[in-house]
């Protein structure tokens, strides 16, 4: 894992090796070091969350992406990740969200791609299907399921014929057939968003999602290879890495993003991400584990607190040894700073701090001293500090 010392740059293509490429001490605070997954370097350990917008149209990104992702990488953030992209249209959570099931979706994103490593940023796509939570309306509508009248379609798949909760729609456990179908369509948006320009995938697996049902045993309750115990749980997500690194490049990194428990007595646990996470190791295709939490049951009894998810990445990277992202009401540059220099996790990763601030990267590098991060030419004359 990283050690983070003060004359390296974080080489975390196994976990965090350290490089040794700086002969000198580096003066900037540990956030501010670059880090590098396989062959991508980034200029710091900040990553922008994938967050969904809700802007876009039959899966087409539009303008507010562009802005919405374009300021965040000119704000100065390491690592700018889209919103959670679909690989289908069933699996969209709601009519609103991106695609990357054809060409002009693919052609869309890549004129942001471009746009974000211009700016410095490593352009990064999280790739995902919602499963059993798909079909509802967006958050400031109600989320709540949405009928084909009202936009919304019925044909929704998950591991099991159960619904998310009461009153939302009932899923068709996906067949052995199915499962191959919706392998091959994350191969080929996988190979969309490698022609489009990203250098770093995310496959979501976390919150609820098609590959979290597959993996909780609150929303698995499969008799065949993909149901029962552990082993057959994770098949889906480990077909689903494989097919992914057919057709992403070895060179390039794959993230995971996972809920690190269900927060719900009998569910998917630590201990068992622990030990997914382990084998993930071991098998090397699978660069960093983004730890988040919850999602997949309404019950859930979550301990909201500001970095209360930072001890579920802290406890994966040291017992798999294994690069981690922290992730949760993560809003300080020194509470940013902690988690990296003492070595809970390798990125620090931001939602509503980046939502509420573009620059927050820029203005943290000011609190903290850092000596390597430059505003954009077109704002150094407004002497902002």
């Amino acid at each position: 894992m990283s050690d983070n010392k003060p004359d390296s740059v974080t080489d975390s293509r196994s976990g965090g090796e350290n490089a040794r490429r700086i002969l000198r001490r580096d003066p900037n605070p540990h956030l501010f070091r670059p880090i590098r997954f396989r062959s991508v370097e980034a200029r710091n350990k900040i990553m922008l969350s994938p967050m969904c917008q809700y802007s876009g149209q039959d899966g087409l990104s539009n303008d507010w992406h562009f802005v919405h992702l374009g300021a965040r990488a000119a704000g100065g953030a390491g690592w700018v990740f889209t919103e959670a992209v679909h690989i289908e249209p069933r699996g969209r959570i709601t009519p609103h969200c991106l695609g990357l099931w054809n060409n002009e979706q693919r052609d869309r994103l890549a004129r942001i791609a471009e746009f974000v490593a211009a700016q410095g940023a490593v352009p990064g796509i999280q790739l995902g299907h919602a499963g059993r939570k798909a079909s509802v309306g967006r958050p400031w509508e109600g989320s709540r399921p949405l009928q084909v009248n009202e936009g919304g379609w019925n044909n929704l798949i998950s591991a099991s014929a159960l619904p998310y909760a009461s009153q939302w729609h009932v899923p068709e456990a996906m067949s052995t057939g199915q499962i191959a179908e919706s392998q091959a369509a994350l191969k080929a948006s996988t190979r969309r968003a490698r022609e489009a320009g990203f250098k770093a995938l995310e496959l979501h697996g976390a919150h609820g999602y098609l590959i979290h049902q597959f993996l909780s045993p609150l929303s698995n309750l499969r008799e065949d290879a993909y149901g029962g115990i552990f082993e057959n749980r994770i098949r889906f997500l480990l077909e689903s890495i494989a097919v992914v690194r057919e057709e992403w490049p070895d060179d390039l990194p794959l993230f995971l993003r996972l809920s690190c428990t269900d927060w719900v007595d009998g569910g998917w646990s630590l201990e068992d991400t622990v030990q997914l996470a382990i084998l993930l190791k071991s098998q090397g295709d699978v660069d960093l584990i983004d730890c988040s939490s919850g999602g997949n049951d309404p019950r859930q009894q979550i301990p909201i607190h500001p970095g209360y998810q930072i001890p579920l990445a802290q406890e994966v990277r040291a017992k798999a040894e294994i690069a981690t992202g922290a992730v949760g009401l993560i809003h300080s540059p020194d509470l940013a700073e902690a988690v990296i220099a003492n070595g809970q996790a390798d990125l620090v990763i931001l939602g509503r701090a980046l939502l509420s601030d573009p620059a927050w990267p820029l203005r943290a590098a000011a609190s903290l001293k850092a000596e390597n991060a430059e505003w954009p030419k077109q704002y150094e004359r407004s002497n902002i500090f």
